[in-house]
Parts: structure tokens; sequence; C-alpha cells
């Protein structure tokens, strides 16, 4: 089976992304990548760009390319509620054209009446999702709890499963596969190298057999992302051989 591969824009380096006026420029190398899709970063848009997400959206379709949509910020605020930003962030996400959101989990807690986020989320065309960070609140516990709320619930509510990010909180990767394996809808694909002063992003392949066992424990059906640096002189190769890689 083939499956489907994004390209996550900072993935090249956020300055990297910067000095090429944007991450519109890349488009055309992830389309001729193979790869089926793009995951924008907000941080990377200026003011100017947030005003010009229909123009994005128009690049990215007449590239051939689905779009996921990725912002720094936390599901939950600290006081347990939805993050007020995350009304504006779905629109935003559906004048990018994007099929999905991608927010951390943040300052989840199980006696937060749920059916308050319940009602920002019915209307939306745009998928949520929550991902497993590097602080806390990305560990197994909190994100296992709320995503068994969140599906009793019946809320459209998804998990971005980052392979690398667990190594930052303590935790197995394998048995976090194991056990969120029925939420998932999304992969970031990434290995913590750990050196003296602290985790490193760093490709795949560095993990030997291992990364492939992690995956091997989520669904084989949903699309997963080079989350790691993409190096190199030829970046387009780069990114092909690793797509490829993938799929």
């Amino acid at each position: 089976m083939k499956h489907d591969v994004f390209v996550v824009t900072a993935a090249y380096g956020n300055d990297t992304v910067l000095a090429m006026g944007g991450q519109h420029k890349l488009l055309p190398g992830i389309a001729g990548s193979g790869a089926s899709g793009v995951e924008i970063r907000r941080e990377l848009l200026t003011e100017t760009d947030l005003t010009r997400l229909p123009e994005l959206a128009r690049a990215i379709s007449g590239h051939g390319l689905r779009c996921f949509y990725s912002a720094p910020e936390a599901l939950f605020a600290p006081d347990g509620t939805p993050n007020t930003l995350l009304p504006q962030l779905l629109a935003e996400a559906g004048r990018l054209g994007a099929e999905r959101l991608k927010l951390s989990l943040g300052h989840y807690s199980p006696a937060f009446d749920i059916a308050t986020l319940g009602r920002l989320l019915m209307s939306q065309p745009v998928r949520l999702m929550v991902e497993n960070d590097q602080t806390d609140c990305g560990a197994l516990a909190p994100i296992n709890a709320f995503l068994r709320q969140a599906r009793e619930a019946r809320l459209p509510v998804g998990m971005t499963f980052d392979m690398g990010n667990w190594r930052w909180v303590g935790e197995d990767p394998r048995a976090a596969a194991v056990a969120l394996a029925p939420f998932v809808d999304y992969i970031h694909v990434k290995v913590a190298l750990s050196l003296d002063n602290g985790w490193r992003a760093v490709p795949p392949q560095t993990d030997g057999r291992d990364w492939r066992r992690v995956l091997a424990s989520l669904p084989g059906d949903v699309p997963r992302a080079i989350e790691f640096p993409l190096e190199g002189e030829d970046l387009a190769a780069v990114t092909r051989h690793f797509v490829a890689l993938l799929q």
C-alpha cells in the first residue's frame, strides 16, 4: 500500500523558509517530490501572509497538494478552558483550504465540561487534531484521557502522533503508539537523538529499524509527514528521497 506523505514546511528550517520568501516558495519542490500534501505552519506566516490565505490556498491547490494547518497554540488554556483563539484559528484554516488544524493539547483536565469545546467544533468543516508536544502536557496520560473523553462525547477530534516528541517527556514511542492507535489520524515522522544537552530531531534512518516498529503499531491508512530536518545541497533530491521512503 502506498501511503500519503505530507511535507511540513518547517522541516527545511525556519530561517531557510523565511530567507526564501515564505512557504509558498516551497510548493513547487514539494509537489515535485511526489508528496500528497503540505503542512503550513502559522509561525512562518507574516501578518501580510495571514491576510492572503486564500491566495496561498489557490497556490497549494494549483500544485495538486492537500493542506493541513499547524498553529503553535494549545487547545486548553492554563485555566482549563478552550483557547480563546480557537475560532480565529479554525477560520484561518478554512481560508487556507486546510482539511485539518493541528494544536498541542495544553492544560487539559478531565473535570472540564467538554460540551463547550463541542459547540465550537460541531459547525466547523475543519477537523481538529491535538499533538503530543515536548512538554508535560504532551505526555501519554493526559492525551489518552482527553481523546477518550472526546470520543465518548462524539467530538470531531483526532490525534497527530509525533513519533519523536515522546522522548522529550520520557515516554516510550512504541508503547504510546499501541495505546493511542485508535485515535491517530496523522503521523509526524521523526526520531529523537540523545545528546549531552538533550534531544534533537533527526531523520528516521538514524534509528535503524525502531522507527518502522513504531509505524507498524499505528494506523496504516493515515497520512505521514516529514517533520525532521531536510538538509543538503540539493533539497529537492533530499525531499524526494524521504517522500519515497515514507510512501
